[in-house]
């Protein structure tokens, strides 16, 4: 029989239960778990998925536990990101997997193919006398899923850094003023030089894969923070036109968004302009099972304008986005 698998991304944003916190952790779940049971997943990967304390107890994901409850998801397998201790996750933005197919193997990877890079801030006060390393907050949560007796999946869930600039010393008067423009412009720098770095890492991560099997059932999805022809994006795709080398072409990995009409193309909105922030790349060796894809997007929100907060509006500012295939019988 035909394997039929629908493979979900979808950012929480900042999934979390703290006392006294708006809106409450049981107001976000009324309307965030309808959107889980819509999806309908196989495969579900999370970004934003926030840690919680309990006395004696390591770090957990109890406010995910809470909003699985009940639901299929509940009963999947799942992995996620840990602390470099392997002890607990992490405090904030965890990565998670739920799959309805065993895992084989899992792994996280954060500077292990590429080192940070190393820079000196020029409107740093008091002035840099060196450059520093920069590296990036969020690793790479990578699992090999066994989709039958012979065929595995190797999927790869990213949350590459924000727009938001990186802090440089002396140039914040508070949270939300820069000094000067020229500091603002180095923590924009400073965090697209994170965001195209975890890009970079991520390529790299999928050359290995096929390195050992140019044929490799690989998926990226996640929270890029870029659009689809922005450079992070265009760095994991690894397009022919980009490397002008035909002989990469098997290596391609391939946006399913493309098949979903332009004016409904988009996962999050800023400012009043739908932004395509959340992506499934396939590799080719995928393409012959693929179906179609989905953004759920009909309420999303947008949390830049006035008034816009999440205590008005308790789900995700992102919209989910899932891919359908139906792989045949090996």
């Amino acid at each position: 029989m035909p394997i039929k698998l629908r493979i979900a991304t979808f950012n929480l944003e900042n999934l979390d239960d703290k006392l006294g916190e708006k809106p409450t952790l049981n107001e976000r779940i009324a309307l965030m778990c309808p959107q889980l049971l819509r999806l309908d997943a196989d495969i579900l990967c999370l970004q934003e998925v926030n840690g919680q304390e309990s006395p004696g107890q390591p770090r957990r994901l109890q406010a995910l536990e809470n909003l699985l409850a009940g639901t299929p998801y509940a009963g999947f397998h799942r992995v996620s990101t840990i602390t470099g201790d392997g002890t607990k996750v992490y405090d904030e933005r965890n990565l998670v997997i739920l799959s309805r197919f065993a895992f084989l193997e899992h792994h996280q990877y954060k500077h292990d193919f590429a080192p940070p890079p190393h820079y000196q801030k020029v409107t740093a006060k008091p002035e840099e006398t060196a450059a520093k390393e920069v590296t990036w907050e969020r690793p790479l949560l990578h699992a090999r899923i066994k989709l039958d007796s012979t065929r595995v999946l190797d999927l790869i869930n990213v949350h590459l850094k924000s727009k938001l600039p990186t802090p440089v010393e002396g140039q914040k008067l508070n949270n939300y003023t820069w000094e000067t423009a020229s500091g603002w412009a180095e923590g924009f720098f400073l965090s697209s030089m994170k965001r195209v770095g975890q890009a970079l890492e991520t390529r790299m991560l999928i050359d290995t894969l096929f390195d050992a099997d140019e044929d490799a059932l690989v998926v990226v999805c996640g929270d890029f923070n870029a659009d689809l022809d922005d450079v992070p994006v265009e760095a994991i795709r690894g397009d022919v036109e980009n490397t002008g080398n035909d002989k990469l072409d098997r290596r391609v990995m391939v946006p399913c968004e493309r098949t979903i009409p332009e004016p409904s193309r988009f996962s999050l909105f800023h400012h009043g302009q739908g932004k395509m922030l959340d992506h499934l790349l396939i590799s080719r060796s995928l393409l012959p099972y693929y179906k179609g894809s989905e953004i759920h997007n009909e309420l999303l929100h947008d949390e830049s304008v006035a008034f816009g907060t999440d205590v008005k509006f308790p789900e995700s500012d992102h919209a989910p986005v899932v891919a359908e295939f139906e792989v045949l019988d090996s």
